[in-house]
């Protein structure tokens, strides 16, 4: 990992016009394999769907705080996420003791019932808006096809030609969360934070923002640097699964996120992995192995418990993961 001041801004038009992507690929390596985070343009996403889910987030979050917490997050990690009631405690990046300064709207995969033998399966919850459903569904649908291409193009990237982990992303675990961050108050103390320093336990992680800013990205010597918002990208960044399948040649980045703008901010980051049955374990070509297989479940179990009021609750039977 270098040294870096400002985030990269890759422009993906030939992987979506199904082009040669050699030049691609070799920027998505440069990306990824030294800053782990950058800007894509020319996604293909509709902008009047990210307006309208962007919508969707103000109006939710405008709902009384009853009526959010009638849909409260359950086991399933799917509903109403309130402010105070999550905390980055795994973190190694700071001395995290205060929640999160956020409240968030959370769907992940539309599962008509819970399977016990498939961790977090489940039906959404869903709040009395007109439209707020169908509107997250197909934006959903659109990222996740995005998300294909992305893996895809990582693999290129790592020059990988054994393409079995595509299977992992048929049936995808995804996530979809719509974030509110209400002003830093004046006078703050250094612990509290939107979202405190933290990298993302993920494969790949699709931010949209809105025009506030707040987002910060880690540098190798421990600076921050801003990612502000760029109008019609996606902020695109590397978790920790994806760091592990590529052998560590991939990066995941520490960041986080101080709203000190006065004003409310609204984010939308898509969370694009795998099943969680998949065992997580560095892809064949990619070197000799730094990093032991796992599985993907499990680790989400580890994480969920430690960070959230609502998996807080004992388990008298562990599900197949």
């Amino acid at each position: 990992m270098t040294e870096f001041t400002e985030i990269p801004v890759i422009d993906i038009a030939p992987l979506i016009a199904g082009e040669d992507t050699t030049d691609l690929a070799r920027s998505f390596s440069d990306a990824y394999g030294n800053t782990g985070f950058g800007y894509i343009i020319n996604h293909g996403i509709d902008p009047n769907l990210r307006a309208a889910v962007f919508d969707a987030s103000k109006r939710f979050h405008a709902l009384p705080e009853s009526a959010r917490a009638a849909i409260s997050l359950n086991e399933n990690h799917r509903g109403y996420i309130a402010i105070n009631t999550s905390t980055d405690v795994n973190s190694d990046l700071a001395e995290v003791t205060k929640p999160n300064q956020s409240a968030s709207f959370m769907m992940m995969r539309e599962d008509d019932t819970a399977d016990a033998d498939i961790y977090l399966s489940g039906p959404n919850q869903w709040p009395e808006l007109d439209g707020f459903r169908e509107v997250c569904e197909t934006y959903v649908r659109d990222m996740s096809d995005l998300g294909r291409k992305l893996i895809g193009l990582a693999l290129d990237a790592l020059d990988v030609d054994d393409r079995s982990i595509l299977s992992a992303f048929d049936v995808p675990t995804v996530w979809l969360r719509l974030l509110h961050y209400p002003p830093h108050p004046p006078q703050a103390s250094d612990d509290l934070y939107g979202s405190a320093p933290h990298k993302d336990f993920g494969c790949l992680t699709l931010l949209a923002q809105d025009d506030v800013g707040g987002l910060h990205v880690q540098t190798p010597k421990g600076d921050w640097v801003a990612a502000p918002p760029i109008e019609g990208t996606f902020i695109v960044n590397v978790g920790d699964m994806l760091h592990r399948l590529s052998n560590g040649r991939l990066l995941s980045t520490p960041h986080r996120v101080i709203n000190a703008t006065g004003r409310e901010r609204y984010s939308v980051p898509f969370f694009f992995d795998p099943h969680v049955s998949t065992q997580i374990a560095p892809l064949p070509g990619t070197g000799t192995p730094k990093f032991e297989p796992l599985n993907f479940g499990a680790f989400l179990r580890s994480e969920l418990e430690a960070s959230y009021d609502a998996h807080q609750f004992d388990v008298t039977e562990e599900p197949d993961l």
